[in-house]
């Protein structure tokens, strides 16, 4: 999630001490995967369709360490491999939809409609646009452009959760609607760009 590389070696090197430990206690970097997605979805759907915004912003970037956590674990452990990525991302699209879907819930109770369906355009592309990676290395292609990558699209929805949080009313839905705008222009980009690739 974190994609700077100087922000991740800092990082890393604040996180390795605990990693040592977690691996020193026969914790795997497996377990740490699953259990910081549980406490994601736990705390999305819990706080979020309750409007406890703040709270849950903090409890999940706090848990967010943990995707750095296991990578660091994984290396030092030397266990880095297909199964590590492949668990990994499977677990960033759960969280990925247990934020939105706390997100579109709340909107529902609140009766916003047009909060609600932005919440489920960005939810759609935001799968939509992994999808579409996926697939074209499938069959042989690239499709790494694009404007709304994942942890641009994760800040920008907690960044807003936790203004709202505070009472500022319009921030939410037009982080979601520029969201959910530039996920269908991601997508488009990433089939035109395979499409090219795969016609040579």
């Amino acid at each position: 999630m974190l994609n700077n590389p100087a922000a991740r070696k800092v990082t890393t090197a604040v996180l390795e001490p605990t990693a040592r430990g977690l691996l020193a206690m026969h914790v795997s970097a497996d377990v740490v995967t699953v259990f910081a997605t549980i406490g994601v979805v736990i705390t999305a759907l819990v706080a979020f369709p309750n409007g406890h915004f703040v709270v849950g912003v903090v409890i999940i970037a706090v848990l967010a360490l943990g995707d750095l956590l296991d990578g660091t674990m994984a290396r030092i452990a030397g266990t880095c491999g297909p199964w590590g990525n492949f668990l990994d991302a499977s677990m960033d699209r759960i969280a990925d939809g247990a934020i939105l879907s706390g997100v579109v819930l709340w909107a529902v109770n609140g009766r916003q409609t047009g909060l609600a369906a932005a919440g489920l355009l960005v939810l759609v592309m935001s799968q939509v646009t992994s999808y579409t990676k996926a697939r074209a290395e499938a069959v042989g292609a690239t499709a790494n452009v694009g404007i709304a990558e994942r942890a641009e699209r994760l800040i920008v929805v907690l960044v807003a959760l936790f203004i709202t949080g505070f009472g500022v009313p319009f921030i939410l839905p037009v982080a979601l609607w520029t969201l959910g705008a530039l996920g269908v222009v991601t997508v488009i980009q990433r089939i035109i760009a395979v499409r090219r690739q795969l016609k040579r």
